[in-house]
């Protein structure tokens, strides 16, 4: 007995990767999200490895995820991919206390994010000319 399994969620032509409780707030991963939406694989990569921000390596590692998620469990073309979608949530928030001046404290919320990447295999057009 048991649950029947659940439907597949994604196309036949998609592949994801999730990662959860990254160290950075969603606001700041956002930034690193948006700048590889929508872009073929190749070509976000390459902005992904040139980036200065600091989260870009840990996109860059679920990329390269959802990538192989693609070529290996669903046997999708890897020239063909583009990066579908690029989704943050936020996940916890540490909380923390500093001391400020005259015996008072501020509070220091640490925020976490979630990062799901989403490629999807299209056909080349050909241009009629």
């Amino acid at each position: 007995m048991g649950k029947a399994k659940a439907p597949r969620k994604l196309q036949d032509n998609e592949a994801r990767a999730v990662l959860r409780t990254i160290r950075v707030s969603p606001q700041k991963l956002n930034l690193v999200a948006a700048m590889i939406r929508g872009k073929k694989v190749a070509a976000a990569l390459a902005d992904l490895e040139f980036s200065r921000k600091r989260i870009a390596g840990t996109v860059k590692k679920t990329l390269e995820s959802a990538i192989a998620n693609a070529e290996n469990n669903h046997d999708l073309d890897v020239d063909s991919l583009v990066v579908a979608e690029a989704h943050v949530g936020k996940s916890i928030v540490m909380k923390r206390f500093r001391a400020r001046g005259r015996g008072r404290a501020n509070r220091i919320e640490k925020p976490f994010s979630h990062l799901t990447i989403v490629v999807r295999e299209v056909e080349e057009q050909v241009e009629a000319a």
